[in-house]
């Protein structure tokens, strides 16, 4: 091949890397970094994910566009850090960008971004996140609940069986005749029940059957879920049949 031929050539080739050039120096990847956390003192269930994304949120009538995301299985509990890897091409002078996040459990949703964690506005970046629990969303079984089946054997009509559990652990309640109280150990969706003291009254045969049920089916609870439509909690054993129903009181 001759000098001349290859003239042709050698001109593709520097077209080719003087605008090729700018375009993959432009395109680098770049990091946003900082942490998740929230106010409520509770523990997130083991099935939680954390989903950051940056979104360009520059047209107020529109939903946001994503640019990047990331999802964490946290490996503890807040503040959860993360990391979100960009590319700097998709970042347009004059537009608006923000941090975005949920918290979520298998589908449901737990926790999200309620304020806007603006981004490349200029000031320093809000990439340390706090979000809000989502209206009606329960990470912990605590509260104030009335049994309404025990063992799927139903339970006395008009007769009170309540279990008060508090964010900490502590128990307090009835069996339907006698006062209780103890401790659980709740982690994430497990819970188990301690001993449980009692006072020693007694009451008709078939209300002290059903107190002594009760007591009996908390010792073999391991796991808990709360349906958050019919605001029930329910009380598992170790393979996942229900031993307890109870409704919100």
């Amino acid at each position: 091949m001759t000098t001349a031929s290859l003239r042709p050539l050698l001109a593709t080739f520097a077209f080719l890397v003087t605008t090729l050039h700018p375009i993959a120096a432009m395109a680098e990847i770049r990091m946003l970094s900082g942490t998740v956390t929230y106010r409520e003192r509770i523990a997130l269930p083991p099935a939680a994910s954390v989903e950051v994304r940056l979104v360009d949120v520059s047209l107020a009538d529109a939903p946001a566009r994503t640019i990047a995301e990331t999802t964490i299985t946290p490996e503890g509990q807040v503040p959860i850090p993360y990391r979100l890897e960009y590319e700097s091409s998709d970042i347009v002078p004059g537009r608006s960008y923000a941090l975005q996040v949920r918290i979520t459990a298998g589908d449901r949703p737990l926790f999200i971004t309620q304020t806007r964690h603006p981004v490349f506005a200029g000031g320093a970046d809000r990439t340390d996140i706090v979000v809000e629990r989502v209206a009606g969303a329960t990470t912990s079984p605590a509260g104030r609940w009335l049994a309404e089946d025990i063992r799927r054997g139903g339970v006395i009509d008009r007769l009170q069986t309540i279990l008060e559990i508090a964010e900490d652990g502590t128990i307090t309640g009835t069996g339907g005749c006698n006062r209780m109280s103890g401790k659980a150990t709740i982690t994430g969706d497990s819970i188990t029940f301690g001993s449980i003291a009692a006072t020693q009254r007694a009451c008709t045969p078939a209300v002290m059957h059903q107190e002594a049920k009760f007591f009996a089916a908390l010792q073999d609870v391991r796991t808990w879920r709360v349906d958050p439509t019919r605001q029930k909690l329910v009380l598992l054993d170790g393979a996942g049949n229900p031993l307890i129903v109870l409704a919100q009181h």
